[in-house]
């Protein structure tokens, strides 16, 4: 992440201390060389209702020319609850542009967790779901609000590492098979990861390629599960390709995978392909991760469901 100026980082510096003193143990540093927080907010019942995690990322120019990153953690949210919540948060921030916005952000966010304590809406939260993440038949109601910050893609992993973390093995890299569409080929990379550190390894040894080194665009993103925080330390790279990244992150979060890495590699072969692009880059990541058993086929997926119905009727001949 590129470096502040020093009235910004200061200014920083003061919020989260300040929301590390207010929030307590509901404030989670997950990553504080990459500024990434987790602020876990509630309702102010006994025994809370409903709750959300804000994971928000401070990017260099925060507060003063840049907003928060953020993502919004909880599996009752979705739909018009979570667009509602996104520009509520976003008004806000426009209307203080340049000033601290993080407790105004968590305040609000609590207000509404209480009203809906508060009012007689029958809905109750699911709260026997443990993953942050919203499920795959929900897809269409996501909305994704956790943007990287655009910089150079190995410059952006600028983690400051000790000399046991650059001793740490380097995990195996896949690849899978190319796809070619008017002259574009797209190649997706696997590569399991439990480390930022391991991370930045498997980056560097993929561009140590020259083939790979030379695409056009190399598109990333991956997953890590914090077991001890219980959340997802996530990141993604468009790597020129606009909006590329955010898409495979997502498909990612859609399909639930965790401690994995996806980098998609693409030559463009001079013929523009338009939003048919971005179904390769997904198609390919999507793939690879079929092929390396981080999630279930379509096949593999349609058979489990049959048989969980058979299941079902066959139960019900017998207490007949």
């Amino acid at each position: 992440m590129a470096a502040s100026d020093p009235e910004t980082a200061q200014q920083q510096l003061d919020e989260i201390e300040a929301l590390s003193s207010i929030y307590g143990e509901d404030w989670c540093v997950v990553d504080e060389d990459e500024k990434i927080y987790c602020i876990k907010i509630s309702d102010c019942l006994e025994q809370p209702k409903w709750t959300l995690c804000l994971q928000v990322v401070l990017p260099p120019g925060y507060p003063s020319a840049e907003p928060p990153i953020y993502q919004l953690n909880a599996s009752w949210l979705r739909g018009q609850d979570y667009m509602e919540l996104a520009n509520s948060l976003e008004e806000i921030y426009i209307q203080n542009l340049g000033e601290s916005i993080l407790y105004l952000w968590v305040e609000k966010i609590r207000e509404v967790l209480i009203e809906k304590a508060q009012s007689s809406d029958p809905a109750e939260p699911d709260n026997k779901k443990t993953s942050e993440e919203v499920d795959e038949d929900n897809e269409d109601d996501f909305l994704l609000d956790y943007q990287p910050v655009q910089e150079d893609s190995v410059k952006m992993l600028n983690f400051i590492t000790s000399e046991s973390q650059e001793d740490e093995e380097l995990p195996s890299i896949h690849h899978g098979n190319p796809i070619t569409d008017r002259r574009s080929t797209f190649q997706a990379h696997l590569a399991p990861v439990v480390t930022l550190q391991q991370v930045k390894r498997v980056l560097e040894k993929l561009y140590e390629n020259k083939k790979i080194a030379s695409a056009t665009h190399n598109i990333y993103a991956y997953r890590i599960y914090c077991e001890d925080k219980q959340t997802f330390l996530q990141d993604c790279e468009d790597d020129g390709e606009t909006a590329a990244g955010g898409r495979l992150l997502h498909l990612m979060q859609i399909l639930n995978v965790h401690n994995v890495l996806v980098v998609v590699s693409r030559w463009y072969g001079g013929i523009l392909l338009g939003p048919d692009r971005f179904k390769h880059i997904n198609n390919c990541a999507r793939t690879i991760l079929v092929e390396y058993n981080y999630v279930h086929s379509v096949e593999e997926s349609s058979k489990q469901v049959g048989k969980s119905k058979k299941i079902k009727k066959d139960k019900k001949r017998m207490e007949h």
